[in-house]
């Protein structure tokens, strides 16, 4: 299949194969450490970019459970049948240590000129063997770092790869560190030649996870993408939400729960507690460290009501990436259905919930797509987006832009999201927001007020801004 997309991640990895190239920087060597979500295409990007460089390469995948010695048998076969042009000297080895295994990766790369080794899915390798992080730092400061080599060490369990690089940990200070984020919405809307609303919904539905984003035929609706999915068992938008949560989290595991009881719409620590637990709540004690595991995994994000007053206690969760948003809410519950030839059930509850489930799903895609606008000529000081609220949610402020975030010392504007079919934003809705906005710390009557409607605003309204589907697409088009 056609590699589409992400030439923004390409560029970033050819610019440091350039720099080995080039010799350019304290060593000869440079390492990268890549990481990103389960499924968001790191092992696809990666394998691109060694095919395009022209560069000879090995890629190493991990195996998790492995036993040791064998994933280190592994290795050693992998290099010796790679192009790499010192691979027949490596060719039978029997690598006893993981220092002896990446020293044998040292000598099958060239001395003379660039090469890629890849080791995909190290946060395996770390778990299998305790020695495996020391070796790699010694072995790359005596051997691989005086080569003209690109190391790349890619791993989707986000806190592990992060802890790679933290202060006291042996490789600290030796890579440069990488995301890979899922496709963006001006991806999407390339890959699905939708127009620009069309392609928010195409974005909230697939997460710009890329396989299911291919799966999505150009040109394809909503609807007619979801019926087609839903009559499949076997289809990308179902399968891949399940394989990504197995690969983490155990269907019976109480983060399982967490995450579901966030995915069904609940918010609050109280309101998750209750769902998660079951028949009692779960205890402070066992749920705030969950969630502390799950945010560090990327998995669930946090909000903080964004005005000149703090308010660190009011958090509000979500999970993180759309797609498993929209997995969670939608098709979790609705895989037996599908399974048994009722996908037509999925899809009407489906789009019974669809509007109410986008008005709030799509906020954060605003603010994020918002705040690449800014800083902007009307509001050069603005770097922070996000919403406000009470204890009582009532009022609840879609969008409020500041200088800074949690805490912000100037309010720039406060706005409202209406994201409907036909209905564009009006003078009721403006009307609430004049309402409403001085409730939000910060804010003075002369406040500027803003909006975000997917069919436009009323003529007469007296925003100092708004926005549509089409300023949210081009805020992630290369500038």
């Amino acid at each position: 299949m056609e590699f589409q997309g992400r030439a923004g991640d390409l560029e970033l990895l050819a610019e440091q194969y350039r720099a080995v190239a080039d010799g350019a920087g304290g060593t000869r060597g440079r390492a990268v450490i890549m990481m990103g979500r389960r499924r968001v295409g790191k092992s696809r990007l990666v394998q691109e970019f060694c095919d395009r460089s022209g560069a000879p390469y090995v890629v190493f995948q991990a195996t998790r459970g492995r036993n040791p010695a064998t994933e280190r048998a592994d290795f050693a076969a992998t290099l010796a049948q790679s192009p790499l042009p010192g691979a027949e000297l490596v060719a039978g080895l029997q690598a006893q240590d993981w220092n002896q295994a990446l020293r044998s990766l040292a000598l099958a790369v060239p001395d003379d000129s660039p090469s890629i080794a890849v080791i995909d899915e190290v946060p395996w390798l770390v778990e299998q063997d305790q020695e495996f992080e020391g070796a790699l730092q010694t072995v790359w400061d005596r051997h691989l770092s005086a080569k003209p080599v690109l190391l790349v060490l890619v791993g989707s369990d986000t806190s592990v790869m992060e802890a790679l690089q933290s202060y006291g940990r042996p490789f600290f200070g030796r890579a440069a560190k990488m995301t890979v984020h899922p496709l963006n919405l001006a991806d999407v809307q390339a890959m699905t030649e939708l127009d620009a609303a069309g392609a928010v919904d195409a974005q909230l539905i697939t997460g710009g996870f890329p396989e299911i984003v291919q799966s999505w035929r150009p040109g394809m609706g909503r609807t007619a993408f979801l019926r087609a999915s839903v009559a499949n068992p076997l289809s990308p938008l179902l399968v891949a939400g399940e394989l990504s949560l197995l690969g983490e989290f155990p269907e019976a595991s109480h983060s399982r729960a967490v995450l579901e009881a966030v995915g069904s719409g609940e918010r609050t620590f109280s309101a998750i507690a209750a769902q998660a637990g079951g028949a009692s709540a779960l205890p402070s004690g066992t749920l705030s460290p969950l969630l502390a595991t799950l945010r560090a995994k990327r998995v669930l994000a946090v909000d903080l009501p964004l005005s000149a007053k703090p308010d660190s206690k009011n958090k509000r969760y979500r999970i993180a990436d759309p797609y498993l948003r929209f997995w969670l809410a939608f098709l979790a519950r609705a895989i037996p259905l599908i399974e048994r030839g009722r996908g037509d059930l999925a899809l009407e509850r489906i789009e019974r919930s669809w509007t109410a489930w986008r008005g709030r799903a799509v906020e954060p895609l605003i603010r994020e797509s918002l705040l690449r606008l800014m800083p902007n000529d009307e509001w050069p000081g603005t770097e922070a987006i996000g919403g406000w609220w009470n204890r009582q949610n009532n009022p609840e402020i879609d969008l409020v832009g500041a200088d800074r975030e949690p805490v912000a010392r100037q309010v720039h504007f406060v706005g409202s999201v209406k994201w409907l079919e036909t209905q564009p934003f009006g003078r009721h809705d403006y009307d609430a927001l004049v309402r409403d906005m001085l409730a939000v710390p910060g804010t003075a009557p002369d406040t500027p007020l803003v909006a975000v409607s997917r069919c436009g605003v009323a003529d007469d309204l007296p925003l100092t801004a708004h926005w549509g589907p089409e300023d949210l697409v081009r805020a992630w088009r290369p500038r």
